[in-house]
């Protein structure tokens, strides 16, 4: 059934004849939807802010060609996108060119229909609205504009976006703390593998998390010691498979249970007792 989320997928939810319910969608929708069905079986895939993390010792070339996929893919309009770089301060400025460099030869702005387009408008106007906001925020906190930080003229609307780099982000910025959803990849400087675990774990979301280093221990440490659902390793952000479970950690804004593979199945699964004397 389709319809407007307001009265059928309320329905659904509320409905005593629904038994279980799975949303994929924003934080705050999910909330809602959560608290229609409660006394459900639920899974909610919501959003996140996961950062890619580039420790002192990463191979720069393989971290900034997973960082455009990261941030620019569907415009960054994904769960897993790069919404944060936690750059080491040591390496930041080689891979901020690296990642300026790739940016300006593979991201093409455009008609998403029209060959060699690499990047398209915004879904709606409040998607781009929250891009405006969180821009505007970095930069009056003092970061600097790389590559884009504007809306794109001579389109047919106003939701595309220029391919956007912003250095020296404050960690407490909207654009560092919030999901963003738009294609802009914030860097934040970072002095050790401790600063990155804190900075990650500090955020209210809980999805994705990516690390780059050639030092297996820092990577596998990283992984045991941040609370995101899913973390790779020299990967970008946006890489997961859908036949391995994938979801958010409890107690985040990135929502419950596991979605891929045999996961949505085992929690839609219940258990019966029967007792026969």
């Amino acid at each position: 059934m389709t319809g407007p989320g307001a009265t059928v997928g309320d329905e659904i939810a509320r409905n005593p004849g629904t038994h279980g319910i799975g949303f994929i969608g924003s934080t705050a929708t999910g909330q809602k939807v959560a608290a229609a069905a409660a006394g459900k079986a639920v899974i909610l895939e919501l959003g996140g802010n996961g950062p890619i993390v580039v420790m002192d010792d990463a191979d720069l070339d393989l971290a900034a060609e997973a960082t455009v996929t990261a941030c620019f893919l569907c415009a960054g309009q994904s769960c897993t996108a790069g919404e944060r770089l936690l750059v080491h301060r040591d390496v930041r400025e080689e891979f901020v060119a690296k990642l300026a460099r790739l940016v300006t030869e593979r991201v093409l702005l455009g008609d998403p229909f029209a060959e060699g387009t690499t990047l398209g408008p915004l879904n709606n106007a409040g998607v781009a609205q929250k891009m405006d906001e969180h821009v505007a925020d970095a930069l009056q906190r003092g970061a600097t504009v790389v590559s884009g930080g504007s809306r794109a003229d001579g389109y047919p609307t106003d939701l595309y976006w220029h391919a956007t780099i912003l250095d020296g982000v404050p960690a407490e910025s909207l654009v560092a703390q919030e999901e963003t959803f738009g294609p802009v990849a914030p860097v934040v400087a970072i002095d050790s593998l401790e600063q990155a675990i804190e900075l990650t774990n500090a955020s209210p979301f809980g999805l994705l998390s990516a690390i780059f280093t050639r030092d297996l221990a820092k990577g596998l440490q990283y992984a045991d010691s941040v609370r995101t659902g899913w973390v790779n390793v020299n990967e970008s952000s946006n890489y997961w498979e859908t036949h391995l479970p994938f979801g958010g950690r409890s107690g985040s804004q990135s929502g419950i249970g596991r979605v891929g593979g045999t996961a949505p199945m085992e929690s839609f699964t219940e258990l019966q007792t029967v007792v026969l004397s």
